[in-house]
């Protein structure tokens, strides 16, 4: 099970997803404006993200945010939707200073459960 957290102290639990899908437009968006290749961004999936509902944005369809870390150490934060069970990205960039510091605080308290 794939765990998001929310801003309140309330957990949502969905399956691990698996499949991703791509829109070509945001790909490219996210290669061209912030250098993030569509790999980086599967990676961080599968290496124990910190993720929260984007209250904000999900207007039309449930958008979240995700701040993880690649195999090669690079800080990431992603919008994402799912649709049909798939992952679909929508917007990749490196993480400001404060989700760092959130993702890296997160970690820390994990590893001492």
């Amino acid at each position: 099970m794939m765990v998001i957290y929310n801003m309140k102290p309330k957990t949502i639990l969905f399956p691990e997803l698996l499949r991703f899908e791509w829109d070509r437009g945001n790909e490219r968006k996210n290669k061209e404006k912030h250098g993030v290749e569509q790999k980086e961004c599967e990676e961080i999936f599968f290496n124990d993200p910190l993720i929260h509902l984007d209250i904000k944005h999900s207007i039309t369809e449930t958008r979240l945010f995700a701040l993880g870390k690649t195999r090669e150490g690079r800080y990431l934060c992603l919008i994402f939707t799912v649709r049909k069970e798939c992952v679909r990205v929508i917007s990749a960039r490196d993480q400001s200073k404060e989700e760092r510091s959130a993702y890296t605080t997160h970690k820390r308290k994990g590893k001492k459960r």
